[in-house]
């Protein structure tokens, strides 16, 4: 069995990597061609099946059954800090039970308590509230001298706002749940990180889980008890109230949920919104065509979610002796989906590397696949183009006014700065 060689794979299992442009693109792509579906040994980490290409992704994220999050940890995590997170844990390789770590009838129940409120329609419904934030934040730019960092100054700011107040959490309290986000996802980032934390310590890096974890639940705790006793028209009231085979939600399980909305929940959109917005300053032609033909935002939207892949992988076990693509899975063994590789799959999309509005039915797995598809999909896609909407209406020219950052992470990043140059329409 071939196995991809240490040194070459080891940077997908490095936050650093994720802060190159380019590299982990040129990384992945050289593993689509060489090692499709082959195993890495990477010293400090248990054996993982690569998975780059779109179908064997697709076909993974379908076997539910067969292929499970919520048996070890459901992201790459150091052998070390997986034993620190047991040790914590009593046992448990997750801090968190959100529906990513769950399975089975467990994760159907949990899904539905929120499966409603973000359907299509009930989203569609949230558009007035939007369009208040919208113009909040695209008023930032008519305040500014004409130049800002887009990323602090909304492609943050907004979808955080919207988040949480779609959960309930008052708006005094945002910067806190930014600052949790930004320890948990962007744990080896040295401008993100938790203050006083080693990013190259797997066992710093499980201790502010377990500190992120602990915020949450004191926070939390409070909120569900308030909207047990004073219900109200928002997502904590569904979480604190919700039905789980005939009884409360286990509190774990709540308090994970909660974290996964006031994390994930804002995260990845903010990173898909900010490259979107590098990408035009590079492009000036692409804004042109947007700024003419407003209609092309929604496939400009798609298309910045594949080009941005916000959430770079998850990590699935076999729970049985199976195939896939002809390779040999053995139970117990892990799979890491490596959805940048297939989105960027040349089987699937036509000249993959350039961000192109025609590419019709866009089937890139930004989203993930499955049972598993982001529950918060179409609120991040009314999201998105709602503010792209109101930025072309008062945009009349953007340019890049100094290099872009991107974020240090292996799970979940994107841009850290986008300065841009405007001028108003």
């Amino acid at each position: 069995m071939q196995t991809i060689p240490a040194p070459l794979v080891a940077p997908l299992f490095n936050p650093a990597t994720f802060a190159i442009p380019g590299a982990v693109d040129t990384l992945l792509k050289r593993l689509r061609d060489e090692y499709p579906l082959s195993q890495a040994e990477v010293p400090g980490y248990d054996r993982h099946w690569i998975v780059t290409r779109h179908a064997d992704i697709q076909f993974v994220s379908r076997q539910n059954e067969l292929f499970h999050n919520a048996d070890r940890s459901a992201t790459v995590a150091p052998i070390a800090g997986e034993e620190l997170v047991r040790h914590f844990t009593d046992g448990d390789y997750n801090l968190f039970r959100s529906l990513v770590q769950l399975d089975g009838e467990e994760h159907k129940a949990h899904r539905k308590v929120l499966m409603l409120p973000l359907a299509p329609r009930s989203v569609a419904d949230m558009e007035a509230r939007m369009c208040a934030s919208v113009k909040e934040e695209v008023d930032k730019l008519a305040r500014a001298d004409g130049s800002i960092d887009f990323v602090e100054a909304i492609a943050t700011s907004y979808p955080l706002h919207v988040v949480m107040d779609t959960i309930g959490v008052p708006r005094k309290d945002h910067p806190e749940m930014l600052k949790l986000t930004q320890w948990l996802f962007s744990w080896g980032d040295p401008d993100l990180m938790r203050p006083g934390s080693d990013p190259t310590s797997p066992e710093q890096q499980a201790a502010t889980w377990k500190i992120v974890f602990d915020r949450f639940d004191d926070y939390f705790s409070e909120l569900i008890e308030q909207r047990r006793a004073d219900p109200k028209a928002d997502f904590a009231t569904a979480i604190a109230n919700a039905d789980i085979d005939g009884g409360p939600m286990q509190h774990s399980r709540a308090i994970s949920y909660f974290a996964i909305l006031a994390t994930a929940g804002h995260d990845s959109t903010a990173h898909s919104t900010a490259q979107a917005m590098w990408t035009l300053a590079e492009q000036p032609e692409l804004f042109a065509q947007l700024k003419n033909k407003p209609e092309l935002i929604p496939a400009f939207v798609e298309e910045a979610i594949r080009w941005t892949t916000p959430v770079k992988h998850f990590v699935r076990h076999a729970t049985d002796d199976c195939e896939v693509a002809g390779r040999p899975i053995k139970k117990g063994d892990r799979l890491y989906l490596a959805y940048p590789s297939g989105n960027r799959d040349e089987a699937v999309f036509d000249d993959p590397f350039t961000f192109r509005l025609d590419r019709g039915k866009n089937r890139h797995v930004g989203f993930g696949h499955g049972g598993h598809i982001c529950l918060g999909q179409h609120l991040a896609r009314l999201e998105m183009r709602l503010l792209w909407e109101a930025l072309f209406e008062v945009l009349d020219h953007v340019e890049m006014a100094g290099e872009g950052r991107l974020i240090a992470s292996e799970f979940v990043s994107g841009p850290k700065s986008v300065p841009i140059r405007y001028s108003l329409a």
